[in-house]
C-alpha cells in the first residue's frame, strides 16, 4: 500500500451552533490527560525553564513539551505556553532561545506580559499566535486595540472585569477575548501587584507571587483598632464561579472559557473542566444551565475558599472578600451537637460517610488550633452505617488519639474537607487506557472495479491523507461493497483517537472490497493519520540575530547629551499641602495624584503662579466609559499627564499632549522601552521590578536620558479594584452606596509583624495599600548620574509640608553632591534598596518574613 498527502481539502460539515473555547490549566504533565479526557479544547502551562506567572508549579521541561503537543494535536486539543513574566534585558537571550525551542515543537499560541517579549516573538516567529496575558492589565478597549499593534491576537481581560464591561469591549475590538471562569481571584490587578515584592523580596511579576492578601490583617481607622471580630482576612477573595454565567459570557461574545489552577491537583483540573464542559454544551443546547448541590459540593471538595461570581454581576465587595478565611475549606458538613467522650454528635447539612476527611472549625491565625482527621465511623441510634447519610443527626468516630474531644465545643462548625470515593472517580476519569477525547473523522471512499481502492481521511483539524490499496479491485460476484458496509468497517477505530463522523462513498462497477484489504487500508490510514496529526505545524522562524537587530534599531532619534544637562529632581505630592511646600522648593517639576480630581485646578494654579510646570495623574486603571477621566484632565491644561496604562498614552498621542510614562507600564528591558518611546513619550518610568543591577543594565541598553527613576517613594504594593473602606467601614456593597468613607477616614492595614500599612482610594474607587515604611534608592544616584541618567522622582505619600521639605532638600543635596547616599536614606529613616527585589549592593531581606 502508498501513502500521500490528498491534493484537494476535504471540508467537515459545520457544526449546528459555534461554541466558545474551555481552556484548562497544566501545571505538570499529570494534568494534562485530565484536562483533555474531561473536556478541555485546549490547555495552558508553563516552562521550567522560567518567565512564566506560576513559578511554583512543576511546569513542564521542553521534552515534556515536546510530548504533550503531540498528545494535544493527536487529540485535537491547542497547547498554549504562558511566558507571562517580565523579562530583564540579560535574560531576553533565553526568551529567544525558549521561543525558538517552542515554535519548532508546534506550540498553538504563546501568552506574553511583556512589551519586548512580545516584539521578539514576533521577529522570530510573525506566524506564532500571541496571546495578552492577563498580567499585561488590559481593562478596556482603548487598551486592547494599543496592544494588538504588537500583533497580539487574543486578550486575557482582568479578572476585574463585570459582564457589561466585557459586552462594551466586545463591540469595540477585533480580537478574541478571554476570560476567566472559575478558579482563585487575586484581590490585586495582575501585574499590578508588588505587595509580595515589597514585603518579601519576591516577585509577583516574576511568578512568585507570596500570596500575601491571603493573611490576616487588622484595621486601623483614624489611629483606633477597629473590631472586626472574625473578620481578619480583609484581603482575601472568595473563588471565581462562573458556571451558572455561562450562557451570559457566551453571548457578551467571549471567545474563551479560562479556568485558574496550575498549581492544582489533576483531580481539580478533572473536575472542575468536566463541570464547565456540562455547562458550556448544555448552554450550546439552549438548556438550564444550573449548579446543583451535589456539583456544587463536588467543586468545593477539589479546592474552595468560597465560590462567588468575583466582580462579573458588577461590585459586591461584601460578597467578595467575606473576610472570615483564606484556605481550603472544603463543604460546609455541619454543626457540633454533643461531644462525647470519643465521638462527636453532628447535624448534618452535606453527606457524610466512612473516611471522608473533616476538620473542625478554628483559628487559623493560631498554629495548632483547627483539628480534624479522617471518619473511622458513622453511627445513628448507636447503629453503624456503611453508606452514605446526608440529613440529620450522626455520631462521627474517629482513630483513637487523632481528635482532642476537649477542644470541641457544641455549636462548632464542621467542614467535609476530602472524599475518597470522588478522588478515586476523577482519577478515573483520565486514568482510561482508551481515549476519552477523540478526534472526529470524515472518510471518501472511491471504490470501482479496476482501480485500487482509494480512501481520504479529514480530520476535524484539517489534517487530510489520502491511502490506496495495492491491487485493484475486482468485479464482486456476490456482496458487492455498499456505503453501510465501509461505514461498519471504518468505524472501527477502537482504542485510536479518532472517532467516525462521517463516510461518503463513490462505488462504480459493484466492486468487492475483502476485509483484508479494508483492514490494511484502515489500519495504516490510522497509524499515518495518528503521526501526521502528532507533528508540529510549520511556523516561519528567523535565523537571524533578532535581538541585534531590534536593539540596533532603537528609537535614539530624540536622545539628547547628558553630559551638558543638569540632574532634575522631581516631586509627585498627594495632597495641596505638599503641592505649596514642593513648589516653594528648586523641583524641577511637580506630578499631582488626588483621590480628588476637582483639586487638580487648584494645584495646577499653585504651581503655576511658583514658576513650576505640573503634570497630572489619572488613576492607574482605565476601564470602559471611563476615557472622560482624561478628556477632564486635557480641560485643566497640564503641562503635561504621569501615564499609567496604554489607554493614556494613546489619548496623549492623539491630542498633542506632552506625557511621562509612569512604572505601571512596566518597562524592564530596552525593547519594552523603545516600543513605548515611539508613542512620543518625554520619558518613561523604570519598573519596581528593577533592582539596583538590573536597573543599571537598563540603562546600559537604553537612551539614558529616557529613564526617570523614583529614588523615594512608599512602594505601592496592593492595587485592587476591591475596597476595604466599602466592604468593613460601610452598610453599602459598591460606591454607589456606600456613602464614601473614604472620603472622611484615614485607615491603615496592620499586618502580622505589626506594620501598619496605609491604605487609599482613588477617584474610582479603587484601593491602593502602600508600605508603611518608605523606601530610598539614594546610594545608586551617583552611579546613574554616572551613566547618564538626569531625571529622578520623589514620591511623597502622607508627608506634611515641613516633612515634604525635607525630604525635597535631603534628595536635593544628595543630587548637587553635598550627600552621600547613605546619609539620605538613613536621615530618612527609610528602607535601603532599589526596585522590589534585592541587588547585589542592597541589604538582604528575608522572603519569609511575611509569612
Amino acid at each position: 500500500m502508498s501513502t500521500a498527502i490528498a491534493d484537494a481539502v476535504l471540508t467537515l460539515s459545520p457544526l449546528p451552533l459555534q461554541r466558545p473555547e474551555l481552556l484548562a490549566p497544566v501545571g505538570s504533565m499529570a494534568c494534562l490527560p485530565a484536562a483533555v479526557e474531561n473536556g478541555a479544547d485546549a490547555v495552558y502551562f508553563g516552562l521550567d525553564v522560567g518567565f512564566n506567572a506560576r513559578a511554583r508549579a512543576a511546569n513542564l521541561s521542553l521534552d515534556e513539551t515536546a510530548e504533550a503537543m503531540k498528545y494535544l494535536h493527536q487529540r485535537g486539543v491547542k497547547g498554549f505556553v504562558t511566558l507571562n513574566t517580565l523579562a530583564f534585558t540579560n535574560e531576553l537571550p533565553d526568551v529567544i532561545a525558549a521561543v525558538r525551542a517552542i515554535t519548532k515543537l508546534g506550540v498553538d499560541a504563546v501568552l506574553v506580559q511583556d512589551i519586548g517579549v512580545a516584539r521578539l516573538i514576533r521577529a522570530l516567529s510573525p506566524d506564532l499566535p500571541l496571546h495578552a496575558s492577563t498580567q499585561m492589565t488590559l481593562t478596556s478597549a482603548e487598551c486592547i486595540n494599543v496592544a494588538a499593534e504588537l500583533g497580539i491576537e487574543r486578550v486575557v481581560l482582568a479578572r476585574e472585569m463585570s459582564l457589561d464591561e466585557i459586552r462594551m469591549i466586545r463591540q469595540q475590538t477585533d480580537l478574541e477575548i478571554e476570560v476567566f471562569v472559575h478558579g482563585a481571584l487575586c484581590v490585586a490587578y495582575s501585574g499590578q501587584c508588588l505587595t509580595s515584592e515589597s514585603l518579601g523580596g519576591r516577585s509577583a511579576n516574576r511568578g512568585q507571587c507570596a500570596q500575601a492578601c491571603r493573611l490576616p490583617y487588622e484595621l486601623i481607622c483614624d489611629g483606633k483598632d477597629v473590631d472586626l471580630g472574625a473578620m481578619k482576612y480583609l484581603l482575601s477573595p472568595q473563588d471565581l464561579a462562573a458556571y451558572e454565567l455561562t450562557p451570559d459570557l457566551i453571548a457578551a461574545g467571549v471567545n474563551s472559557f479560562k479556568i485558574e489552577g496550575r498549581l492544582k491537583t489533576p483531580e481539580y483540573v478533572a473536575n472542575i473542566t468536566r463541570h464547565y464542559r456540562t455547562a458550556i454544551d448544555a448552554a450550546m443546547e439552549q438548556q438550564p444551565v444550573r449548579l446543583d448541590a451535589d456539583a456544587q459540593r463536588e467543586m468545593e471538595l477539589s479546592f474552595s475558599r468560597g465560590l462567588a461570581p468575583g466582580w462579573l454581576e458588577g461590585c459586591d465587595h461584601k460578597r467578595l472578600v467575606p473576610a472570615l478565611s483564606s484556605a481550603k475549606r472544603g463543604v460546609f458538613l455541619g454543626e457540633v451537637v454533643t461531644v462525647l467522650t470519643d465521638c462527636v454528635e453532628v447535624k448534618l447539612a452535606a453527606p457524610i460517610k466512612r473516611g471522608d476527611g473533616i476538620v473542625f472549625d478554628g483559628d487559623r491565625t493560631v498554629a495548632g488550633d483547627e483539628q480534624g482527621g479522617r471518619v473511622f465511623g458513622v453511627y445513628r441510634d448507636q447503629d453503624r452505617l456503611e453508606e452514605t447519610v446526608s440529613t440529620g443527626h450522626v455520631d462521627l468516630e474517629f482513630q483513637p488519639g487523632h481528635i482532642d474531644f476537649s477542644r470541641v465545643v457544641p455549636g462548632q462548625k464542621v467542614w467535609k474537607t476530602d472524599d475518597p470515593e470522588l478522588t478515586a472517580r476523577l482519577r478515573q476519569s483520565f486514568s482510561s487506557a482508551d481515549p476519552v477525547r477523540k478526534q472526529n473523522v470524515n472518510f471518501e471512499v472511491f471504490a470501482s472495479v479496476g482501480e485500487p481502492l482509494r480512501i481520504v481521511a479529514q480530520t476535524e483539524t484539517g489534517a487530510t491523507l489520502t491511502v490506496f490499496s495495492e491491487e485493484p479491485l475486482q468485479v464482486a460476484r456476490t456482496r458487492p461493497a455498499s456505503e453501510e458496509f465501509f461505514r461498519e468497517q471504518l468505524g472501527r477505530l477502537g482504542h485510536t483517537v479518532f472517532r467516525l463522523r462521517d463516510v461518503r462513498c463513490e462505488i462504480v462497477g459493484s466492486p468487492i472490497v475483502p476485509l483484508s484489504v479494508l483492514s490494511r487500508v484502515r489500519q495504516e490510514l490510522i497509524r499515518d493519520l495518528t503521526e501526521t496529526c502528532g507533528q508540529p505545524p510549520a511556523r516561519s522562524l528567523s535565523d537571524s540575530d533578532v535581538l541585534s537587530h531590534l536593539r540596533s534599531s532603537l528609537n535614539t532619534a530624540r536622545t539628547i547629551s547628558a553630559e551638558t544637562t543638569a540632574a532634575r529632581l522631581h516631586v509627585l505630592c498627594r495632597t495641596l499641602e505638599q503641592i505649596r511646600a514642593a513648589a516653594a522648593t528648586s523641583v524641577a517639576s511637580l506630578y499631582a495624584d488626588f483621590q480628588d480630581l476637582r483639586e487638580y485646578s487648584s494645584a495646577i494654579e499653585i504651581a503655576h503662579a511658583a514658576g513650576k510646570t505640573i503634570w497630572l495623574a489619572p488613576p492607574r486603571i482605565q476601564k470602559p466609559e471611563e476615557t472622560g477621566i482624561f478628556v477632564v484632565l486635557k480641560r485643566w491644561s497640564p503641562d503635561g499627564i504621569l501615564v499609567r496604562n496604554l489607554a493614556g498614552m494613546r489619548f496623549c498621542q492623539d491630542n498633542n499632549i506632552p506625557f511621562v510614562l509612569d512604572y505601571s507600564m512596566n518597562v524592564t528591558n530596552e525593547l519594552t522601552a523603545d516600543w513605548l518611546m515611539q508613542f512620543g513619550a518625554r520619558r518613561l518610568t523604570a519598573s519596581y521590578d528593577l533592582n539596583r543591577d538590573q536597573l543599571l543594565d537598563l540603562v546600559g541598553h537604553t537612551p539614558a536620558t529616557w529613564i526617570e527613576t523614583v529614588i523615594h517613594q512608599h512602594m505601592p504594593m496592593f492595587h485592587m479594584e476591591h475596597c476595604v473602606f466599602c466592604a468593613v467601614l460601610s452598610p453599602g456593597t459598591n460606591k454607589t452606596n456606600c456613602g464614601r468613607p473614604c472620603d472622611d477616614h484615614l485607615v491603615k492595614l496592620r499586618d502580622r509583624v505589626g506594620a501598619e500599612h496605609p491604605l487609599k482610594a482613588d477617584v474610582g474607587c479603587r484601593n491602593t495599600l502602600y508600605n508603611s515604611r518608605s523606601q530610598s534608592a539614594a546610594e545608586i544616584v551617583p552611579i546613574l548620574l554616572e551613566r547618564g541618567v538626569r531625571d529622578f522622582r520623589v514620591e511623597l505619600l502622607d508627608e506634611t509640608a515641613t516633612q515634604a521639605t525635607r525630604t525635597i532638600a535631603l534628595y536635593g543635596d544628595l543630587l548637587d553632591g553635598k550627600l552621600t547616599g547613605e546619609a539620605v536614606w538613613q536621615a530618612l529613616e527609610a528602607s535601603n534598596r532599589v526596585g522590589v527585589t534585592r541587588g547585589t549592593l542592597e541589604e538582604r531581606r528575608n522572603p519569609l518574613a511575611i509569612l
